[in-house]
């Protein structure tokens, strides 16, 4: 008789636990609930579980230690940990510790379902790899630059630590700008070739020969201006990892070559007979879709599927709004470091930078904040310091519809408001003090009673009726009056 998995949840928050109660419940497993770390310690000591959905950040114990202990108690055991803090470094230290899946807040049940039964499916020992050194991912990290914790970040993050624990090719994709290259750099920072060489070489802008030559070698001669002989960054990744960006620029002729070494293992420089075996991991990244060009005939799909093991793609930002904060005040930091004083922005920066989609990504706004950085006085940074092309965004919103956001946003006493407008009533008018008094419904007299004492800009007299106003200096006017404030 077929009998319902048991799934033991852990999370602080009663109502999480509720709602993955009765979700799991109707798709088919038996839930137990535990409200801290040490209840589902408990639980584990005295009940088989046949997998554990553990919340990451709790108040008795985090996540991280619950799953040591349930990992100790059964290696086999499917444990998917739900985190609000994504990052690299939780990714990495997660699947160090041996957890078979997380999953980022908010999420949906279904979701939860799904990863509980492929894993349970697939249920296996988890294979460890020695070649991580826990001591140094603190520094590493602080090194990659990646930052966000929206969903999309996280099922990165997941990526590149599944990535970093095997050897085999990995194929980086996303608009320009999105971080390809330091996802390039966290699996092999994060990886056993971690103490070996890195090499990046973007592929676009180059010919066939002058790639080749930069990739695999010449010696003297092999080509026009080649004087002497030299390695190329296969052979200098030797042991490491070799990074090719751009790779949808590149022409058949070259990726037929790239394809014999990636197959044997062997590069031979151009204008050499000899082979040389080399040990190099291959990341590939490209902002168009290989595999659109693989279908159409513009890249060599023998080379896509060699290369496309693995693949990792990255969001455009303006699809993650929720990480622009974060990564601005990521960007400040480091600005700071490099000027100083620590930098402030004005609510209307950080509104600007919400609505701006940034189509050249994370690029763009790390760019937008390093200029901030630098034309800002004081430390703070305002509207004025970002690029035209985001404030543009801004001012046309103000226009728009938000004017009285920047107005409540200035607070003016009401004295100042009253000022304002009867010089933009005057401004409107020509600066004739009839037509204002007419558009007010004031008379003209307390008009020109507030003209003196605010000191605004009007007509004289002479210029009144040389405007065509006909009528005299003291004229007391029908309108209706006003006490003066």
């Amino acid at each position: 008789m077929f009998k319902a998995p048991h799934i033991l949840v852990v999370d602080d928050e009663r109502s999480i636990r509720m709602m993955l109660e009765a979700g799991l419940t109707l798709n088919g497993f038996r839930v137990t609930t535990a409200r801290t770390g040490t209840e589902a310690r408990e639980f584990a000591r005295t009940t088989a579980f046949d997998a554990v959905v553990s919340d990451v950040c709790m108040p008795e114990g985090d996540g991280l230690g619950v799953l040591r202990e349930l990992r100790a108690l059964n290696a086999n055991l499917p444990i998917i940990l739900i985190t609000a803090q994504g990052s690299v470094e939780l990714a990495v230290q997660a699947v160090e510790e041996g957890a078979t899946d997380f999953i980022a807040k908010p999420f949906e049940v279904a979701a939860i379902a799904s990863l509980l039964r492929r894993h349970l499916q697939a249920q296996r020992e988890v294979e460890v790899e020695a070649g991580f050194d826990a001591t140094s991912l603190t520094e590493a990290l602080s090194l990659s630059g990646l930052v966000g914790r929206s969903p999309a970040m996280v099922i990165v993050y997941k990526l590149i630590a599944q990535a970093a624990r095997t050897q085999a090719p990995v194929l980086i994709t996303g608009e320009s700008g999105t971080g390809k290259e330091l996802v390039a750099r966290a699996i092999h920072d994060f990886g056993i070739k971690k103490k070996r060489p890195f090499l990046a070489v973007n592929c676009s802008g180059l010919t066939d020969t002058l790639l080749e030559a930069e990739l695999f070698g010449h010696t003297r001669g092999a080509y026009t201006g080649a004087v002497g002989e030299r390695a190329g960054l296969f052979e200098a990744a030797d042991g490491g990892t070799l990074f090719l960006d751009e790779l949808a620029s590149t022409t058949a002729a070259f990726q037929a070559s790239l394809l014999r070494v990636l197959q044997s293992g062997e590069v031979r420089r151009l204008g050499s007979t000899h082979a040389r075996q080399v040990n190099v991991r291959v990341l590939g990244a490209s902002n168009a879709s290989l595999k659109d060009l693989a279908a159409t005939g513009g890249f060599r799909p023998d080379l896509f599927y060699r290369l496309s093991v693995l693949t990792i793609e990255l969001s455009p930002l303006r699809e993650r709004p929720g990480d622009v904060d974060l990564l601005t005040s990521h960007f400040l930091l480091k600005a700071a470091d490099e000027t100083k004083p620590a930098l402030r922005m004005t609510r209307e920066v950080t509104e600007a930078l919400r609505n701006y989609l940034f189509p050249g990504n994370v690029r763009e706004l790390e760019n937008a904040m390093r200029r901030a950085a630098a034309v800002c006085s004081g430390g703070i940074i305002t509207l004025d310091c970002l690029p035209p092309e985001i404030s543009c965004v801004a001012s046309a919103a103000v226009s728009g519809g938000d004017a009285e956001r920047a107005l409540v946003a200035d607070r003016p006493t009401m004295d100042e408001m009253q000022r304002r407008y009867l010089q933009f009533v005057l401004d409107e008018n020509g600066g004739n003090r009839r037509r204002a008094a007419n558009v007010l419904g004031l008379d003209r007299r307390t008009v020109q009673r507030l003209i003196a004492r605010y000191q605004l800009r009007a007509l004289t007299d002479a210029e009144a009726m040389a405007d065509g106003d006909e009528a005299s200096a003291d004229e007391s006017g029908d309108g209706p009056q006003e006490i003066e404030p």
